[in-house]
């Protein structure tokens, strides 16, 4: 059995990954962090794990583990490290942003290694530290890798929408019921910070150049929970039928990643491990749809797929859920 810690289990994250792992058939929580709730039953926090589990948040840390999950705030990540000495036999498996780009391992003794699955699965098999993929991200780079990968990409157009989880449990103004409720708004218009890894991540596909690669995007926030839809566009003169195939091809070896010729929607994804893809095209002008459960495939479950892959563990143990279709 695996050993797993998690820091910072109070929040959304945290608590996706104790659920995860609480029916993970090879891995034993021997903790679950938060200074907030510490004393406190993780079912008083997390109220649907009432009766699964008699697990108690501690503020104390424990080393003697196999993995830590560090499901913590951006920027706290590089606060805890530097504040506690984790053993070098402890992989740790990062849910911020603070080490997906290159330039912020460039002094670590032990280098954070991108865990996109789909991207470099090889390389995420010997890693000892993951920094797992923003959510956004994640559904970017899966709609545009094969394209990379091809070097056909163009300046791309992009729109997406996210549910309220996306931005944390913390409240703001925006994240109440009231204001989310039959409204939708647009945020950090062409500023997000995840189209950095993005394109870091297609210039690693491509081989060259995509590190400059335009990705005009505009998130919004949606009227639901949880879920994530983006549609990109861009022109190119291949045909539907040659870029089906290049995403089929690309992905024929991923469980979680399905290329659909059907029209796809975020109640296929929600509450799954899946990410669904869909192209599109009209004249010379492409659109390519992705759908992923920001939670899950966008944070917790792709973190525990990086470290079934870290542990020579079948890629989809514990992950095969059943979405929430009605």
């Amino acid at each position: 059995m695996i050993k797993a810690g998690i820091i910072g289990g109070a929040g959304y994250t945290g608590g996706e990954t104790l659920r995860i792992l609480l029916r993970h058939p090879q891995v034993e929580i021997a903790f679950v962090h938060s200074k907030s709730q510490a004393g406190k039953a993780v079912h008083n926090t997390h109220t649907d794990l009432i009766g699964e589990t008699e697990i108690v948040f501690t503020n104390e840390l424990e080393t003697n583990v196999d993995v830590l999950f560090l499901c913590v705030g951006h920027g706290e990540a590089k606060v805890f490290l530097a504040e506690n000495n984790i053993p070098e036999s402890v992989r740790i498996i990062d849910l911020s942003q603070d080490f997906r780009l290159n330039d912020a391992n460039k002094h670590q003794t032990i280098p954070f290694v991108y865990g996109l699955p789909e991207l470099q699965r090889e390389q995420i098999k010997t890693a000892k530290r993951i920094a797992n993929p923003g959510c956004f991200a994640t559904a970017i780079q899966l709609g545009l890798l094969p394209l990379a990968a091809n070097d056909i990409l163009g300046a791309i157009y992009a729109t997406g929408i996210t549910g309220s989880t996306g931005a944390g449990q913390s409240l703001a103004a925006s994240s109440h019921f009231s204001w989310r409720v039959n409204n939708i708004s647009a945020y950090k218009t062409l500023t997000h910070q995840h189209m950095n890894e993005v394109k870091q991540s297609l210039q690693q596909a491509s081989g060259h150049g995509s590190a400059n690669q335009t990705i005009n995007f505009i998130p919004w926030r949606g009227d639901f929970t949880r879920g994530i839809f983006v549609s990109l566009q861009m022109e190119t003169s291949v045909s539907l039928d040659a870029l089906q195939g290049m995403y089929e091809s690309f992905y024929a070896t991923h469980p979680f990643t399905t290329v659909s010729k059907e029209s796809i929607h975020l109640k296929q994804v929600v509450n799954t491990n899946k990410c669904l893809i869909q192209l599109e095209k009209e004249g010379d002008q492409l659109a390519v749809h992705v759908t992923i459960d920001n939670l899950l495939k966008g944070a917790s479950g792709q973190a525990v797929q990086n470290m079934n892959l870290m542990f020579g563990l079948e890629e989809t143990a514990g992950l095969q859920f059943k979405a929430s279709f009605f």
